[in-house]
């Protein structure tokens, strides 16, 4: 598969932005941390900041903040956490990721997830909490696929029923 990980640039702007507004109306947040207004250049140095763990807020950690690439196209992205703090070890885990809506079905997830993990193990972390809502059956699928051991229900701080994973 020709999908790979890669930081966030400046010629990103125009597809991200799309893909954020367009995920926004399904209650996803695509652009981890960026606000309407805000100035692109702005985001990706913010988005670096969290990479190296430098002038961080407090609530937030260390974390790779990439878009998923197939043949020049985005089709998602991924968010891969260093550490957890209180909310992420309850109900955000070491692992977030989207895939835009006319990429899905073919496999991106899987291998999102798969790099992901990758990534993860070679920043020293040695198990990963990986966690889905209850009704994301692709994710359910995509988190099985790569290994994850189901470790129970719970319900999230929105009252839905989410699936904590190890892997």
């Amino acid at each position: 598969m020709s999908l790979r990980l890669r930081p966030f640039g400046l010629g990103d702007e125009q597809e991200a932005l799309a893909a954020h507004r367009a995920l926004h109306e399904d209650g996803f947040t695509f652009l981890l941390g960026y606000t309407a207004g805000m100035a692109w250049p702005d985001w990706i140095l913010d988005v670096e900041r969290t990479r190296t763990g430098v002038d961080i807020p407090p609530d937030r950690v260390r974390a790779a903040f990439l878009a998923a690439e197939v043949d020049g196209a985005l089709v998602g992205r991924v968010s891969v956490r260093f550490e957890l703090n209180e909310y992420l070890a309850r109900e955000g885990g070491h692992v977030g990721y989207g895939v835009l809506p006319a990429h899905r079905r073919q496999g991106y997830a899987t291998e999102m997830l798969r790099q992901a993990i990758e990534l993860a193990h070679q920043e020293g972390l040695e198990r990963l909490l990986v966690i889905c809502d209850e009704d994301n059956i692709g994710s359910v699928i995509v988190i099985e696929r790569c290994g994850g051991a189901f470790d129970g229900s719970a319900i999230s701080d929105e009252g839905m029923v989410i699936r904590r994973y190890w892997i």
